[in-house]
């Protein structure tokens, strides 16, 4: 039975929650605390599976709750729930909440938030998972640039410049921005030769997720035995996806950190080609063989998958935890409640229509769609839409 902790500093709000939550007692042990103070009490007595708080309360707010709950309790999931949405508070949140929901919050998206961010969890915390990493070893930290990148982009007073002049200390960092942003990737009228124009034209948050994609392609080279042709059609697909994800109907609000999750979907595969090439060798083997999907046969070979590995590496790099359940569903989405079009699903279709223009690059009608893609996709609400979808992305290959 998951655990869960409410947190507000006014107790007629915790009882509107228990009362909105009363058929979730059964499957769900959820306790209740008045302030911070109390909830750490709370969580230091007896471990919770996900803390849910309130942004502004007295004495100890829940930025400051939640930053203690991530140092001292880092398995928990951490959820903000407030009606404030002061940039002070934002900024501060950032760092330590997995989600954040606004008050009012009805019972229907207050119960599938808790129910994504534990289903998370439980596929991140399993036996297979354990076992691969165990195997890939001492997993690399992000670089010295992009941790600079990333707090300076957190900053409001950090110019333009100081993003460039970051940037432009990492050759391999800069080279890649200027390609991808000179690539059909933008599609602008003109070559952009400098990385303070390649900022001032796509704004910072766009360049950090840029540079962290050309540092994972970095980080994780394959192995000297796998061609590296193999990397360079996981990072024309990763681009290829990204584009198209950028093109779905996602909400505003979450198009940045869906694009994100699409570049670096597959993460996973480039992990095991660099630490475990052997398995990675299997599993190409397989694929062949058996004339299936690398996801399909890393199922039978490993009890798991590139999806939840790449998951399991960027959560430990605090990637947005949107992208991260992106990528850990992007080939099971059906595996979590949706209320929309979000980004899970979206990395979803854009994966499966840039394997589509990977397979068939001159054919404008696409593949026909797999029994087990169509029945995921009508599951889902939007197979009726998925030809809307195809045109969206050939207009991106064109």
């Amino acid at each position: 039975m998951k655990r869960i902790l409410f947190v507000d500093d006014e107790s007629k709000i915790l009882d509107g929650i228990r009362r909105t939550l009363r058929t979730e007692r059964n499957r769900w042990d959820m306790q209740f605390a008045v302030g911070g103070e109390a909830a750490l009490q709370a969580c230091e007595a007896g471990s919770f599976d996900v803390v849910i708080s309130d942004m502004r309360m007295p004495g100890m707010d829940g930025a400051t709750l939640l930053g203690h709950i991530r140092d001292r309790f880092p398995g928990t999931a951490r959820i903000v729930l407030s009606g404030y949405a002061e940039a002070s508070l934002a900024t501060r949140a950032v760092p330590v909440a997995h989600r954040f929901l606004t008050k009012p919050c009805n019972a229907a998206e207050l119960q599938a938030t808790i129910e994504r961010v534990c289903t998370l969890q439980d596929i991140l915390s399993t036996p297979e998972i354990r076992r691969v990493v165990g195997a890939v070893g001492e997993l690399p930290s992000l670089s010295i640039t992009f941790t600079s990148l990333t707090e300076a982009v957190r900053n409001p007073n950090t110019s333009m410049t100081q993003v460039s002049d970051i940037i432009e200390q990492d050759v391999a960092m800069a080279a890649k921005v200027l390609q991808l942003v000179n690539s059909a990737f933008y599609g602008l009228a003109q070559n952009v030769t400098s990385l303070q124009s390649a900022v001032a034209y796509l704004g910072m948050e766009t360049i950090k997720n840029l540079a962290l994609a050309s540092e994972t392609f970095r980080v994780f080279a394959p192995n000297s035995r796998i061609p590296q042709s193999v990397c360079e059609t996981i990072q024309q697909h990763a681009h290829r996806t990204a584009a198209i994800a950028g093109t779905l109907p996602v909400d505003r609000k979450t198009r940045d950190v869906t694009v994100v999750a699409a570049l670096l979907h597959d993460i996973g595969r480039l992990i095991l080609a660099s630490k475990i090439p052997d398995m990675f060798c299997s599993v190409l083997s397989r694929t062949g063989e058996r004339k299936c999907e690398p996801f399909e046969a890393e199922e039978e070979l490993l009890g798991t998958s590139h999806a939840e590995i790449g998951a399991y590496l960027l959560g430990l790099w605090g990637i947005p935890n949107l992208a991260v359940e992106a990528i850990a569903h992007h080939h099971h989405p059906t595996r979590i409640p949706h209320s929309g079009f979000d980004s899970s699903i979206a990395v979803y279709v854009a994966d499966l229509l840039a394997h589509e223009l990977d397979a068939h690059p001159q054919d404008s009608t696409g593949s026909e769609l797999g029994e087990s893609d169509r029945a995921c996709l009508e599951t889902l609400g939007i197979l009726h839409r998925f030809a809307e979808f195809r045109e969206l992305a050939i207009q991106v290959r064109n």
